[in-house]
């Protein structure tokens, strides 16, 4: 099992990418002792038979390695707090305009077993740093304070000619997030 939640996030990210994604968004949402993380891309999405696979470990599309261990973990870390996971996809071959895929797993945050959040700031970050090209959505609503939020295409239009990955905008964005999840 991975040590904390943003390791998660940034394996399913990546996954996206992978699979053609131009938007990732991550959702967070905190009700009383319920977390909810819901990551959702427009890849290329997935068949209904891929689907039911890909929370099983010895299930994998790789050629490189004979199993995929991300969402099996994700689910077991859910699960283990009474919480579960969900997947639902829609392929690019079938749904040309309305393709992609969401991952939602729900935590019992009040549960001992319950991994904790991590370092959300600096996976954004180094998901913004490994994929410039790439957009990315991050809304983390926690009840009684401020939702925390990103959007790399507003950055975009702010930043005009200034790469996104360059060390500066990386920096100000990780600064920018922790000042949102921690203001003084």
């Amino acid at each position: 099992m991975m040590k904390e939640l943003s390791l998660n996030i940034l394996d399913i990210a990546e996954n996206a990418v992978k699979a053609g994604a131009t938007l990732t968004e991550i959702l967070l949402e905190e009700q009383g002792n319920t977390l909810t993380l819901t990551i959702r891309d427009d890849g290329c999405g997935m068949d209904a038979d891929t689907v039911r696979g890909v929370t099983d470990p010895f299930y994998t599309t790789r050629t490189t390695r004979p199993v995929g261990m991300g969402l099996p973990l994700l689910r077991l870390a859910a699960e283990q707090t009474g919480g579960h996971l969900t997947v639902t996809s829609r392929p690019r071959e079938t749904h040309p305009d309305d393709h992609g895929t969401a991952v939602t797993a729900v935590f019992d945050t009040g549960h001992i077993d319950c991994v904790p959040l991590g370092d959300v700031p600096a996976t954004v970050a180094t998901l913004i740093q490994g994929h410039p090209d790439t957009d990315f959505y991050l809304r983390h609503d926690r009840p009684g304070k401020e939702p925390v939020e990103l959007d790399t295409r507003l950055l975009r239009d702010m930043l005009d000619d200034v790469p996104i990955n360059s060390y500066e905008v990386l920096q100000w964005i990780e600064d920018s997030l922790r000042e949102d999840y921690d203001p003084q």
